[in-house]
């Protein structure tokens, strides 16, 4: 019998590399949000006249708006057209950062973050979703989810760094008008740049149900934990926001279930790869969150480091994350199974944690937390970045945003849960440590201030030990719950669909 001829290849948007670096721009200036307010948050809080109760609103505020409003933003892009909701995003992120730079009161800095994180919501699944339709070879869509993986992982880190210098030497505003050319810059390359694939709209009608549904499931989701974290695990709006949360998640599934056109088909959420990253990203960002904290406040103030050099002290992570993503990663994906690279990646990072269960008070920087973190980049970056990639891996074009959406929710999640969850582990473990010294801590003087240090460090590394044991759950589901052969190899299925390993083959021809 004659062979069937081979499918002609698809034409590449001759543009891709140009806007991937618009793209670039615009995540990493959505990742730098999450921590760079963080530093700023001491020195807004006093200008403004914030109450201690009040002041986890401006991180709480944007992480709502954020979590919650991702599906209803994927679906936006893929109704839009990505290009579109990538472009109206950054616009409203850059208006909501002038608003939260030039607030003058606590109502419009709250406000103000509100509003960076509902555009968030759209430029996010819009920027991984053009990457998504935009790379469909093997080889150069491993290069281009290399150097986004790499500013996903390693931007919450460059955002200490700049947020010390922005608060050190300049103003807190700064770190609100810092957004501001970044956008600018994104959104006038984006429209000049950006070819989006023709046919890959979903112009079925919006699912309101659903939308409703999602968004205050996620919101009660996100809200519960970050309360848990001030309020305690059982105090009872705690303990209402998560019985809410899922009776309105379960309300939403049932839904999508059942109507025509669904916010999140669950063909996209239930296929066995896709679902297994969704899972095993969220568990590492937990860990990922936990440490950046515990890291942070171990440098300020148990090693007394200032703003900057604190986050100079990040810069060994940045730089395995940017190693492990470009050079390991991208470099193996194209060779090997994805679930080879993304459950070695976790066990690494976990390594790397394990080391930072051994802190003390007097530990040295250079042997025992610039080591650690070098392996937590690598893994991490070697991870990251195959994930990414097979989170969009064979989905229909049409489904490109809502399937890029839920990468973004379970990191979103992921860091909500991982900063109460750890948090609150750390706080028990440094409560009991002083209540087991509680004559050394009255008796003053230095000994007590070592008493109360050393009870720090103590809740930090309780905490990392969870952190390690989350690391090894994600790895395991990496390994046993993605199935995927190498891109191209003709392994098992990688769609929720139908289509095959090779599922790219979907993303229609580039319209010039």
């Amino acid at each position: 019998m004659p062979k069937t001829a081979a499918p002609a290849p698809l034409a590449a948007d001759p543009s891709r590399w140009k806007a991937l670096v618009f793209i670039a721009l615009a995540q990493l200036m959505v990742v730098l949000d999450a921590t760079i307010v963080n530093i700023a948050l001491p020195s807004a809080q006093t200008d403004l006249g914030i109450s201690d109760g009040n002041r986890q609103w401006v991180i709480t505020a944007y992480a709502l708006a954020f979590g919650g409003l991702l599906l209803f933003g994927g679906r936006i892009a893929d109704k839009w057209g990505r290009k579109n909701a990538f472009i109206v995003g950054l616009i409203g992120f850059a208006l909501a950062s002038a608003l939260g730079g030039a607030a003058n009161g606590e109502a419009m800095m709250l406000g103000a973050r509100a509003l960076q994180g509902a555009f968030g919501a759209l430029l996010a699944p819009a920027a991984l979703s053009l990457l998504a339709v935009m790379f469909t070879d093997a080889k150069e869509r491993a290069k281009a989810f290399g150097i986004y993986g790499a500013i996903a992982g390693g931007g919450g880190a460059v955002g200490l760094i700049l947020g010390g210098f922005l608060t050190e030497y300049l103003n807190w505003r700064w770190t609100f008008f810092v957004n501001i050319p970044f956008a600018i810059v994104a959104a006038v390359g984006a429209w000049m740049i950006i070819r989006e694939p023709a046919g890959g709209r979903n112009r079925a009608p919006l699912d309101i149900p659903g939308v409703i549904l999602s968004t205050t499931g996620l919101v009660a989701l996100v809200y519960g934990f970050t309360r848990a974290e001030s309020a305690g695990w059982s105090d009872a709006l705690t303990v209402t926001m998560f019985v809410a949360s899922a009776v309105l998640l379960a309300t939403f599934v049932l839904v999508e279930s059942r109507v025509k056109s669904p916010l999140l088909p669950l063909r996209v959420l239930l296929e066995r790869n896709r679902g297994g990253v969704y899972l095993s990203l969220g568990l590492a960002v937990i860990a990922m969150f936990g440490l950046f904290l515990f890291l942070t406040y171990y440098l300020q103030v148990v090693k007394g480091f200032s703003p900057v050099k604190t986050g100079f002290a990040f810069l060994p992570m940045i730089a395995g994350m940017i190693t492990g993503s470009t050079q390991i990663g991208a470099r193996l994906m194209t060779r090997v199974a994805p679930r080879l690279l993304m459950g070695p990646g976790f066990l690494l990072a976990a390594t790397g944690m394990l080391l930072l269960t051994q802190l003390e008070v007097g530990s040295s920087y250079p042997a025992l937390i610039l080591p650690a973190q070098l392996l937590l980049g690598l893994g991490m970056g070697t991870a990251f970045m195959p994930a990414m990639s097979l989170a969009t891996h064979g989905v229909n074009p049409a489904d490109a945003g809502v399937a890029s959406a839920m990468v973004n929710t379970s990191q979103q999640v992921g860091g909500a849960i991982g900063t109460a969850l750890l948090n609150t582990i750390a706080a028990s473990a440094t409560t009991a440590y002083l209540t087991d010294h509680a004559a050394e801590a009255a008796a003053g003087g230095p000994a007590a201030k070592l008493i109360q240090a050393q009870a720090m460090v103590e809740g930090y590394s309780s905490a990392i030990w969870w952190a390690v044991g989350i690391l090894v759950a994600s790895s395991t589901i990496a390994l046993t719950l993605i199935t995927t052969g190498r891109p191209g190899a003709g392994g098992p299925v990688a769609s929720g669909d139908g289509a095959g390993a090779d599922a790219d083959v979907k993303i229609p021809v580039i319209a010039h």
